[in-house]
């Protein structure tokens, strides 16, 4: 099966895909035939430009802006899959935020935002998903792990707990929903070359990769869109790890 028809027909939603990672998820699987909705908390003029190309190609995408910590917000954002496409088959749960910060300045309101974008959000999404990703017939979540929740790292608990927690919703959701031949896997992405705010996190300098480069947004977007394919259908409940060679599990 070619790559422009593997997801023919189908439709998917992507949490945080206004940039980076998840942007290149919705262009990678938009270009394997998928509509996408394309979503962000409040980036809504990126979000725009990403449906843009996606249409520009060729490709269908409508936009969604919301919170995924929200439930009504979350419930939302996948009502729009239908609205605007009819269906649902894939679910993306990229949406997080990775601050430094260091324990003893960790407060709660900070531990539980970072936990409530990458955990709740994610649980938010995939029960609101559910019945949508059932009556597929094919469902698929892709939950968007890290390096850091595998190795360890400093002035991270927030988004390590969050992202570890992450992999522990992919094993459960594996079990629960196989018999509605839903696959749930998890994609760990390491030292990618993305935009960022501020200064790159600092345990990336404890890391080095195998072939001594970066990975791109691109090739972790590869991997998905082979977790969201239909030769795919046999994988579920892994954590498969996008970091050339930086952590070997």
């Amino acid at each position: 099966m070619s790559e422009q028809q593997a997801l023919a027909g189908r439709v998917a939603v992507i949490t945080g895909s206004a940039r980076n990672i998840g942007r290149a998820i919705a262009l990678d699987l938009a270009s394997a035939g998928a509509a996408i909705i394309v979503s962000a908390r409040s980036a809504a003029a990126d979000a725009e430009s990403v449906a843009a190309e996606i249409r520009q190609r060729g490709g269908k995408a409508a936009v969604k802006i919301g919170d995924v910590t929200d439930p009504a917000a979350a419930d939302a954002l996948i009502a729009a899959a239908i609205t605007s496409f009819g269906r649902l088959d894939i679910l993306v749960n990229n949406a997080s935020v990775r601050r430094e910060v260091d324990f003893a300045d960790l407060d709660y309101r900070e531990w539980r935002e970072i936990l409530g974008i990458t955990l709740d959000g994610a649980y938010l999404c995939s029960h609101a998903a559910l019945p949508h990703l059932i009556a597929s017939g094919a469902g698929t979540i892709v939950n968007i792990g890290g390096l850091s929740s595998h190795t360890g790292a400093s002035r991270r608990a927030h988004v390590i707990a969050a992202k570890a927690g992450l992999g522990g919703l992919t094993r459960a959701l594996a079990h629960d929903l196989a018999p509605h031949n839903i696959t749930v896997n998890c994609v760990a992405p390491g030292l990618i070359e993305t935009v960022r705010a501020g200064k790159e996190p600092a345990h990336h300098s404890l890391h080095q990769t195998a072939g001594g480069r970066r990975g791109t947004p691109g090739e972790v977007a590869a991997l998905v869109s082979f977790l969201c394919s239909p030769d795919a259908r046999y994988i579920t409940g892994q954590t498969i790890h996008a970091n050339g060679g930086a952590y070997m599990a």
